[in-house]
């Protein structure tokens, strides 16, 4: 039950940061960005502290580590890779540029249209 009121404070905040940018209508713009980003901010910290907001935390902290253990292919791999693909799509282009034709033929064959 704590951690719904957490929660639910977490979104009271988020929401007050929110109206707190059209409160302060004659504000500066500064003031206006600050109060959401206080709202925010205040509410992840608040959210932080409950039991979901803790394992997003865990979570969010071992999706980077495992990003950092991506092995990223070097630049010539990658014009390779490019290379192959755009071949590909010309290949593929190709082939369903003369299947449409073929397509087109009989049908215009079958109406009586062909030549």
């Amino acid at each position: 039950m704590a951690d719904k009121i957490k929660l639910l404070i977490a979104v009271l905040l988020v929401i007050a940061g929110v109206t707190g940018f059209y409160f302060f209508d004659g504000a500066p713009t500064v003031v206006r960005v600050l109060s959401v980003i206080a709202g925010v901010v205040l509410g992840g910290l608040v959210a932080g502290l409950s039991a979901p907001g803790k394992h997003f935390f865990r979570f969010a902290l071992d999706s980077r580590d495992e990003a950092k253990k991506v092995v990223w292919p070097t630049r010539k791999e990658t014009i390779q890779m490019t290379g192959v693909v755009m071949a590909f799509v010309v290949v593929m282009a190709l082939f369903l540029w003369a299947v449409d034709g073929v397509l087109l033929w009989l049908v215009k064959l079958a109406m009586g249209q062909g030549s």
